[in-house]
Formats: structure tokens, sequence, C-alpha cells
């Protein structure tokens, strides 16, 4: 089903493989009161301000064409519509992700609870229970799965140098988890798409002033414009690479999940709408520390296998509030 402004509508393509998600409350335990759970009592900071690695920013909703940048994208067929919502500055850092494993969550014997991390307009967008078996089956378990390319690899067993790096090796499992446990959840592929191009600015990257500026090199983002070396702490191009409201790395440093089957062509009509049909694979967003220019713009859109860990995919949560 493709769920539209919490109205379900006909739609979708393959549905191969996997579950459709159920409705259900949207709890968690951070978010409202305390903030994040992920940082609590967190040392590490982030960004050239060494702000908080949780600092999530308001993106005022509007209405938008989703993959169109009028310059390489230029069809108007698909506009979106989304509400206000917070958007983490910062990708999952390892130290926010450190908080999660050390809780004894992301576990066959501690998954979300059913409905979790749901967005708040779009029924049956939370956890469905029938996807916990696809996480780790301990704590052991997890932590191996987030060793998964010697070299590239930013988690450590033990908090080291890496604390502010992205979280990498995260499956789209795990990375639902963890946003519903830090009183988040993932963001819609048209939230993701809005605010990396700046809503009805249509920007071509994340940055581009004026929004049709093709302008890249490796001052704005982490990616194969130069050494191709592997991820660097978040925030580490930012406020010159940051998007129109202020979310770092939404281009590059890693591939990030979004709550969406992929589907083509898009879900329509689309008033905070996600693709819900089962199919494949899930929507990825934003390039990665070895993508070419191409993968960074706006508009481009990619998808993977939810299982996969891959020393490329990260995440980073959004929210109902601040």
């Amino acid at each position: 089903m493709t769920a539209s402004g919490g109205m379900t509508n006909a739609g979708g393509t393959t549905t191969a493989g996997g579950t459709t998600a159920s409705g259900g409350s949207t709890g968690g335990a951070g978010g409202s009161g305390g903030g994040p759970a992920s940082c609590a009592g967190l040392t590490a900071r982030c960004g050239p301000s060494s702000e908080s690695c949780c600092k999530s920013l308001l993106v005022p909703g509007g209405t938008y064409y989703r993959s169109y940048d009028g310059v390489d994208y230029t069809d108007k067929s698909h506009p979106a519509t989304v509400a206000d919502f917070y958007l983490d500055k910062y990708e999952i850092t390892v130290g926010r992700f450190r908080q999660f494993v050390n809780a004894g969550m992301g576990t066959v014997a501690s998954p979300p609870a059913s409905g979790a991390g749901a967005h708040p307009l779009i029924a049956g967008s939370g956890w469905n229970s029938a996807w916990n078996t696809n996480l780790s089956a301990n704590t052991n378990s997890l932590e191996s799965g987030m060793k998964c390319y010697a070299g590239y690899q930013t988690w450590t067993d033990t908090a080291g140098s890496n604390e502010s790096q992205p979280m990498n090796c995260l499956d789209w499992y795990t990375a639902f988890a963890f946003c519903a446990w830090d009183g988040g959840r993932l963001a819609t592929e048209a939230e993701w798409n809005y605010a990396a191009s700046g809503g009805s600015e249509q920007r071509y990257y994340a940055w581009s002033s004026p929004a049709t500026s093709t302008t890249i090199d490796d001052s704005y983002a982490v990616y194969c414009g130069g050494p191709c070396n592997g991820t660097q702490n978040v925030g580490s191009k930012s406020p010159k690479g940051d998007g129109k409201w202020g979310q770092s790395d939404l281009a590059g440093n890693v591939w990030e999940w979004n709550l969406d089957w992929y589907a083509s062509p898009y879900p329509t009509p689309c008033n905070d709408c996600a693709e819900l049909t089962t199919a494949s694979y899930r929507v990825i967003r934003g390039g990665y520390f070895s993508s070419n220019a191409s993968n960074l713009r706006s508009a481009d859109r990619n998808n993977s296998i939810p299982g996969v860990h891959g020393s490329i995919m990260g995440a980073r949560c959004a929210r109902t509030g601040p």
C-alpha cells in the first residue's frame, strides 16, 4: 500500500519478500521530556562548533517536486507535500550507537515495540513485530554485524577516536530500531528529498546557491572528488556543505536509509506519503564517501536490500519535535 496523510491508497510496485508494516503507537526511550536517549551522558561532540551530536532542526513543511532540480532532472510530474518535521543535523554517530548497544537494544530479545517509530500522520508506518527476526540474535552478534568491512567500518568494540564518525554497516532494520529507541523515526523519502532540496528551492545539491548551481568540491562534502579515503567525522564540511535548514552531510559520507520501500514511479498522490507496499529494496539517499558527484545530487535516488550491512550505509533520524 501507499500511505498518504494517514490514509491508505491503492498503489505500490513489486511485492517480493518481506512484510507490510502494521500500525501502532510511536513509543521510544528518547524524545519528549528527556531528549534523545543516545545523547544521555554522551561526551562526544559534533561539528565545527562542538555541539550536541543529537541536535535536531526544524524543517518547515511545504510542497515541492520530487527528484526535480531544473538542471539534470526536469520532470515536474511528482509533486509532494510534507508537514513540518524535525530532522537531525547529524548522521547517527558511533558514539550515539554505542549508547544503543550498551542499553541492550537492537536484538531479537529487545526489539522495538509494535508500532514504534511511526510517522504520526502515516498509518501503518511503525515497527512490525514480524521484523523482529531480522534483528541480531544478541549483542555480540549485533557488534559483529557492525564490523562489515575491515578498513572502512567505523564501529570499535571500545570507545576511541571514531565516536564522532558516522555509524556505518547499518542495515535498515537496525537503523529503524535505533531511531525508534531514540525517540524518533526514519524520514520518509518525500521528507528526506524535501530537506535536501531546500523544499521549493529545488536545490541541485543541498548547499546550492543559487539553487541551480552545480558547484562541488571536497570542501562541501565527503565524496570521491579527491582521495576517497572513507568516512569523516559528521559535520566536517559544515557549515559550507549544509542544507537550507542546517543539516550536515545530506550529500556524501554515508548513504542514508529512508522509511520507504523503493517504488518507481513514485507513489501518488503524496501528502505526507510513504511507500509501504512490500518490495525487494528500501530507499537510500545522499551518496557516500566514494560516490562520484552525480550521486550527491538532491534529486538522485537509489535503493538497497534492507538486510545488507555495508560500509557505505548509515542513517539519520527524523522527529516530531526537537
